[in-house]
């Protein structure tokens, strides 16, 4: 009896720049990076490093402009993808910094979107008492699904808006861009129950940014990646995490003698 192969999200030599004031600035200067499905994967390093360029170029945003290299989702090019359609592929992006979609309630949004990706709107007899869950479960008042996306809300509410798309849209890869950002220790826990949960409900494959090691004490990482100036200065395994926590970024910026 055969088994099908894991899905992967496979990043080779990936160079890329943006241009600013005119002139064009390097940011990823040759990463390779491989997701399998179920791993956890955490991106550390400094300010700057060009942790949040990576994840902005997975999900496709056009300030950032590709100058070599390549991503793939089981052997298929993301980079020749819309955002939409590698939405619709499995991709999915926690931002740092959630936008305001004046208009749009939460409920619409949220059902919208999930019609998007699955390609046919949800039973509304499932729906509402599938979305009911998943507020419940991160702590989220049943109110907020009659507010429009984002407005008003606190930063702790933001991210725990965005880990509840996570969980109801079920993507196969997931990018968490500083979700930890803003968050206090009590957020931090809900906010990583959730991923938590939707790691070990769905089997998808997470690549988590951060600049601390703090969510790393819920959100355990089987590889760790620490970038600096655009590459992968270092790889291993949890016990990188907590030496960085103990030493800094500071021996891969000073220049050795």
């Amino acid at each position: 009896m055969s088994t099908s192969p894991r899905s992967s999200l496979v990043i080779k030599d990936l160079q890329v720049s943006i241009e600013a004031e005119g002139v064009k600035k390097p940011i990823l200067k040759g990463v390779d990076l491989t997701i399998e499905q179920g791993e956890i994967h955490a991106v550390m390093g400094p300010n700057g490093s060009g942790k949040s360029t990576l994840a902005y170029t997975i999900a496709g945003h056009p300030r950032y402009k590709v100058d070599g290299g390549s991503i793939e989702l089981d052997g298929e090019n993301v980079l020749s993808m819309t955002v939409d359609e590698r939405a619709r592929a499995g991709l999915f992006l926690a931002m740092q910094y959630p936008v305001e979609i004046p208009g749009v309630t939460v409920a619409n949004f949220l059902r919208t979107a999930k019609t998007a990706i699955d390609g046919e709107a949800p039973p509304i007899r499932t729906w509402g008492p599938t979305l009911k869950d998943a507020m419940s479960a991160l702590k989220i008042d049943p109110a907020f699904a009659a507010r429009n996306v984002n407005e008003g809300f606190s930063g702790g509410e933001k991210k725990r808006h965005e880990i509840m798309q996570l969980e109801l849209l079920k993507p196969r890869f997931a990018v968490l861009d500083e979700t930890d950002s803003g968050l206090d220790v009590d957020a931090l826990k809900i906010v990583s129950k959730g991923v938590n949960r939707a790691h070990d409900n769905t089997g998808l494959g997470i690549l988590l940014i951060t600049h601390y090691t703090r969510i790393l004490r819920y959100i355990k990482p089987d590889f760790v990646h620490v970038f600096v100036d655009g590459r992968v200065a270092e790889e291993g395994g949890p016990e990188l995490a907590d030496r960085l926590e103990n030493e800094g970024y500071d021996r891969y910026l000073t220049p050795t003698a």
